[in-house]
C-alpha cells in the first residue's frame, strides 16, 4: 500500500514539474517573440527613414546643380613659384 502512495507521489511531482517548465518556456516563448515583433517594426521604420533621406539627398543634389553658378571655361591659374619649397617642407618630418 505504501507503494502505491509514493508511487502516486511521484508521478504528481513529476507532473507539477512538468507543468512548471511549460508555463516557464511560454513566458520566455512571450517575450521573445514580443522583443522579436518590436524590432521588426523598428527595421522597417528605420529602412523607410533610409529610403526618404535617399529622396531628400537626390533633391538636395537637384536643386544645388541647378542654382550652381555657371563656371567661366579654361580659366588658367598661375603656378605659384614656391610650390617647390612647399614640396620640400612637407618631406621634412616635423617635431
Amino acid at each position: 500500500m505504501n507503494d502505491l502512495m509514493s508511487t502516486g507521489a511521484l508521478n504528481l511531482a513529476s507532473l507539477v514539474v512538468s507543468l512548471v517548465i511549460l508555463a516557464v518556456g511560454l513566458v520566455l516563448w512571450f517575450f521573445v517573440n514580443r522583443a522579436s515583433s518590436r524590432t521588426s517594426e523598428q527595421i522597417e521604420l528605420l529602412e523607410a527613414l533610409l529610403d526618404q533621406q535617399k529622396r531628400q539627398n537626390a533633391l538636395l543634389r537637384r536643386l544645388c546643380e541647378a542654382n550652381e553658378p555657371e563656371k567661366p571655361e579654361a580659366v588658367a591659374q598661375p603656378e605659384k613659384p614656391e610650390a617647390a619649397e612647399e614640396d620640400f617642407i612637407r618631406l621634412v618630418a616635423e617635431r
